[in-house]
């Protein structure tokens, strides 16, 4: 929940526009089963039944559409998207009540107002229809009395979460603080331990080798695999295969001609001068070689960049277009433009191109061709879906169809194929051995069903297969700790005073770092260790392989007058103001609840639920 200051019924008569345009023609049908109208109460307030279904609807179709994937109840429920909405949804409830208990209202007034605003309520002069009004109630299954007196309970709802979340306000130490720890630097050196080890690792043994093998045993599991099989058809599969007739190519090469048949096209810059007499004194300046384009460019306060029109044809450049192609590359002529004179400089000719309708042709088909092979596919979803429904199994239906079969051990990290398609891998993790198939889509306008014929969990990898990788993490491991110690020897003498090419480092520093900062050939972890450390300290870091050895020169303290330090003053404010308004919100509806008691009707929530299935 943000923080809000928009007026009175602004919020409800938004929120009642979205859900009408959302369900118009589905409320009034909606049966959550015998006579449910509520899931629970918040003291006498009832929770609407329809209140938790548009709520939970919504979010559904907010991920479905942020994901381009469908979402199924059963993974709603995984991913805690139910809870949250009868969360909300509860909260809602429990602002009513409060407001109601309250005696906190508004009046006819104001719900006219918020009514009249509502779009879909509207007629084609953008006035309020009392027709449209009816229709659209009714639709959504609700009585003029009852929709009015849920917009009054939602429109005091917002005037009391108005009332607690606004005017919270922090003092500036507290944000002076949050500044003072975020822009506080770091000035440190640090070397990789390098030297040394010149005769090599020791050779492991077998049982250093299983004893490191299993200490690191999830290293070395398969993850779940789910053996599938699948059968799919894409555009390309069938290109070969689907004719195009002689008037279709020579159509689509009309319609391209700008594309097959381009004219001379040139690389230049445009600089506009003030007047004619400046850009004949430039002109004449960059003739005689002593003065350059770029030059006569930077003088007028801009750069090379600012000046650059890309590749043009002789049209696109008006009156000035005769002057420039009529000159050499790395010339410059002075035109008129349609901003004035100006300079002109020619960096590359790009000649013109010429492509004959047979010499098209193949470019020409293989892109008509892979759209009539979409709409092939696209006309045989039906008729596949219904074969599958009964009972034809994916063998059968490759071998009668244009689909391919294939099979896959599925870890939801394979990329190869099918398996780089998204809507794939949202399928391959939604389906257990009982579904049975059914046909998709892929992002291509192909097709594709599958059938998970078995899930194997997560194992280890037997020893005897995984050796070779057992010995080479072994060794990098080894290496590493071997540089750790290395560095532990070092590190004494290094926070007393001696310097790292005492010890043949080669050390490199970082100046005023903060602790969000991103520098590139850090080691890994570097900047969290030295804002642990104290000045003159010296750390040992242990990475893959390698060590390296880092010590804390000088802490930086923030500056808080500078332009950062504004900028991150004015977001830590509105940040802070806004945690500290969410968490009297929350801490408002959970007293509520509290104080007036709530009972959810499990069965109702499982009625409603019901229909997303």
């Amino acid at each position: 929940m943000s923080k809000k200051s928009g007026g009175v019924g602004k919020t409800a008569g938004y929120i009642l526009l979205g859900m009408l345009l959302l369900g118009l023609g589905g409320f009034g049908a909606t049966n959550f089963g015998g006579r449910t109208t509520a899931i629970g109460t918040v003291g006498d307030t009832d929770i609407p039944a329809q209140d938790y279904f548009r709520a939970l609807r919504s979010e559904i179709n907010a991920r479905q559409a942020q994901t381009g994937q469908p979402l199924t109840l059963a993974q709603a429920r995984a991913e805690g998207v139910t809870d949250a909405v009868l969360a909300r949804v509860l909260t809602t409830a429990a602002l009513e009540h409060e407001a109601k208990a309250m005696g906190l209202s508004v009046g006819d007034t104001q719900v006219a107002q918020d009514v009249r605003a509502v779009q879909a309520f509207q007629g084609i002069d953008g006035r309020f229809s009392r027709e449209n009004y009816r229709m659209a109630l009714e639709n959504a299954g609700y009585s003029e009395r009852e929709f009015e007196e849920s917009l009054r309970g939602e429109s005091a709802a917002q005037l009391l979460q108005t009332a607690v979340q606004g005017g919270v306000t922090l003092p500036s130490a507290y944000v002076d603080t949050l500044i003072a720890y975020t822009g506080e630097r770091r000035a440190f050196t640090w070397a990789e331990v390098d030297t040394g080890l010149d005769s090599g690792l020791p050779t492991p043994t077998e049982d250093e080798l299983r004893a490191f093998y299993e200490a690191g045993i999830d290293r070395y599991t398969r993850p779940e695999t789910r053996q599938i099989t699948y059968a799919w058809v894409t555009p390309e599969m069938i290109i070969d295969s689907v004719e195009v007739d002689e008037a279709a190519l020579r159509k689509a090469y009309e319609e391209r001609q700008a594309e097959f048949n381009m004219p001379e096209r040139r690389l230049v810059e445009r600089l506009v001068m003030p007047n004619e007499a400046e850009a004949r004194d430039a002109a004449e300046k960059i003739a005689a070689g002593t003065q350059s384009f770029a030059e006569v460019v930077a003088s007028r306060g801009l750069n090379l960049a600012d000046t650059d029109l890309g590749d043009v044809n002789q049209d696109d450049l008006g009156a000035a277009g005769e002057a420039v192609f009529g000159t050499d590359v790395g010339e410059v002529v002075m035109a008129p433009s349609n901003l004035g004179p100006a300079l002109f400089r020619v960096n590359g000719v790009l000649p013109a191109t010429a492509t004959a309708f047979e010499d098209a042709i193949p470019d020409l088909r293989g892109t008509l061709a892979l759209d009539k092979a979409r709409r092939v596919i696209d006309g045989q979803i039906n008729a596949l879906d219904e074969e599958l429904a009964a009972g034809v199994t994916l063998e059968e239906l490759a071998e009668t169809t244009d689909l391919q079969l294939g099979t896959i051990a599925w870890t939801g990290s394979n990329a190869d194929d099918i398996a780089g398609y998204d809507a794939f891998k949202a399928k391959a993790a939604g389906t257990t051995p009982e579904d049975y198939p059914e046909m998709a889509e892929l992002g291509d306008g192909g097709l594709f069903a599958l059938r998970v014929d078995s899930v194997q969990p997560p194992a280890p990898i037997p020893f005897d297969e995984v050796r070779d990788r057992v010995t080479a993490d072994w060794e990098v491991t080894a290496r590493a700790d071997a540089r750790a110690a290395q560095a532990e020897d070092m590190k004494t003498a290094l926070a007393n005073g001696e310097s790292f090419e005492d010890h043949g480092l080669s050390p490199k520093t970082q100046s005023g770092l903060t602790r969000n900062a991103r520098a590139e050939g850090l080691p890994p972890g570097a900047i969290a260790e030295v804002f642990d450390l104290e000045r003159g300290q010296v750390a040992v870091l242990k990475g893959a392989g390698t060590a390296w050895l880092l010590r804390l020169d000088e802490i930086l303290p923030a500056d808080l007058e500078n332009d950062v330090a504004g900028q991150l003053r004015q977001i830590f404010a509105a940040q802070a103001d806004q945690d500290v308004a969410q968490d009297l919100y929350r801490a408002l509806a959970i007293d509520v609840q509290q104080r007036a008691g709530v009972t959810i009707d499990q069965q109702a929530v499982n009625a409603v639920q019901a229909n997303f299935q």
